[in-house]
């Protein structure tokens, strides 16, 4: 019996992803091994993913999720414009820390956002979990704009907003997309110890490898 309802279950969660969302999640997935390898190409996917992104956030009542798409949207065009002409002008930008203080504001003004569009969005709309939906879109608008600045710890801020998304995206029936954050927690905690490798080799005045020498900033795009 208990085997059975949970293969109900499953069934019944395999049967609630439409066909956009899988379309969805494998560009999604698409843009992050070609950005791992440098590809131009991994900012079509990233665009079409994220246009996708937009109606299914929006269709779920994620009207947060759904407005970052655009932001992601515009970070994509940035990433492809940067990478096709302007990838010289990033030969210095090195990977560096922040201080304790710039975090702490970081994370003051992540809530004070949360809080303010969290309670217009339960006032004044029909929008589900608006303080959680809040929460992580404004995280990850913080956190790309880290990633762009090649700071270290934007690793571990993805970490934390990407899990508490994966329990956003299983309220709102997203199963998928839930799996494919699952996902990205392990591949940034990967790369959060990549970078620190790199970090520490620059600031010892060490060798670096090819791959960690003269990379362009990655515009990290999550749906």
């Amino acid at each position: 019996m208990f085997d059975n309802d949970i293969g109900s279950a499953i069934a019944s969660a395999f049967a609630a992803m439409s066909g956009w969302e899988i379309v969805a999640v494998i560009l999604a997935l698409a843009y992050l091994l070609l950005a791992m390898k440098e590809e131009i190409s991994c900012w079509y996917a990233a665009f079409i993913s994220t246009a996708i992104y937009l109606f299914l956030f929006w269709d779920v009542s994620l009207l947060m999720e759904s407005a970052l798409q655009v932001f992601y949207l515009l970070m994509a065009v940035y990433g492809w414009w940067q990478w096709r002409f302007h990838s010289d002008k990033q030969q210095d930008l090195q990977i560096h820390r922040w201080p304790l203080r710039t975090h702490l504001l970081a994370f003051a003004a992540v809530g004070v956002l949360t809080l303010l569009f969290g309670t217009v969005l339960s006032s004044s709309t029909s929008a589900a979990r608006p303080f959680l939906d809040s929460f992580t879109t404004w995280g990850a608008v913080i956190t790309t704009y880290m990633v762009t600045r090649k700071v270290l710890e934007n690793w571990l801020y993805w970490v934390l907003f990407d899990g508490v998304s994966i329990y956003l995206y299983i309220d709102r029936g997203l199963y998928l997309t839930a799996l494919l954050f699952v996902l990205y927690v392990i591949i940034v905690i990967f790369g959060y110890f990549q970078w620190l490798d790199i970090y520490q080799r620059e600031q010892a005045g060490g060798p670096l490898s090819p791959q960690g020498r003269g990379q362009p900033a990655t515009v990290a795009l999550e749906p």
